[in-house]
């Protein structure tokens, strides 16, 4: 009991903790407001560890957020403490990514909850887009949730998650059909935090989704795209980006995070072709 407890309190959960529907989706909700998604551990050439201690004293003890293999590892065991039939899975991301995406490994945590028979795709570790309510597995129908519409269409025995943004639906990932081995998250995880051309190893990326709003901090970038469709873009100095990760993230900025945050502050975009290169 001591790990709901904990993560309990982290999210700010008081609810029952049987293992229904409606148990899932609230701390589907409350997960990503809680607990921030981000690599500044990448940045700081500092190993991501996924042993369970290792993610328990940094996501809920230590007050930080991680990325995907932290994130999910932990929902992971939570709802199997609670009772729940969970699967873990991999995923190729295709998100933002154009035709790249299609020669990417597959470097994505996500989870298959099965209740009552229906599975359920359930992942509180995907960044600014995040899932804020689990979907079905086995409907091709667009499905609402607090935030955008999401749809699953089978692509062979594979499933491609995609949201709508306005008016087209952009792919976000590829999720593999067969449960993924402890082995296989590790050398994904490697691979996403010392692969000289991750973005988790060039970018300080942040994110926080609330009820109200997603929250998104790329290099010195903050969006702000909120429920009700309005959205607002400003670009921060290094003091006001550590404000915005007190502040907004919510994270203990540490003073050695300071040298991350100015080579942040300090990016150079190009408008025309994305973002362009950080000095």
């Amino acid at each position: 009991m001591e790990l709901l407890d904990a993560y309990c309190a982290r999210i700010g959960y008081t609810g029952p903790r049987a293992p229904t529907l409606e148990t899932l989706r609230a701390l589907h909700q409350l997960h990503p407001a809680a607990i921030p998604f981000e690599a500044i551990d990448v940045l700081l050439d500092r190993p991501v560890l996924l042993a369970p201690e290792a993610v328990d004293a940094k996501l809920i003890h230590a007050g930080r957020g991680g990325y995907c293999f932290e994130q999910n590892s932990l929902f992971q065991r939570v709802l199997s403490a609670l009772g729940f039939q969970v699967e873990p899975l991999i995923a190729q991301v295709r998100w933002m990514a154009g035709a790249e995406a299609l020669h990417r490994p597959r470097t994505h945590m996500v989870l298959r909850v099965t209740i009552d028979g229906q599975p359920w795709l359930c992942d509180v570790g995907f960044g600014s887009s995040v899932l804020t309510s689990p979907i079905r597995f086995d409907l091709q129908t667009p499905q609402s949730t607090p935030h955008e519409q999401f749809r699953l269409t089978p692509q062979g025995n594979e499933h491609l998650l995609e949201l709508v943004l306005g008016d087209d639906w952009m792919p976000v990932y590829l999720i593999a059909p067969s449960p993924c081995r402890d082995g296989d998250y590790e050398m994904a995880n490697y691979y996403t935090s010392t692969y000289p051309q991750s973005h988790f190893r060039r970018d300080l990326i942040v994110a926080r989704t609330t009820p109200e709003a997603r929250h998104a901090l790329l290099r010195n970038r903050l969006t702000i795209r909120r429920a009700d469709g309005g959205s607002e873009r400003r670009f921060l100095s290094a003091d006001e980006i550590e404000l915005a990760l007190a502040e907004v993230f919510r994270l203990p900025v540490a003073p050695d995070w300071r040298p991350v945050i100015e080579r942040a502050a300090a990016a150079v975009w190009d408008e025309h072709h994305g973002a362009g290169s950080a000095s």
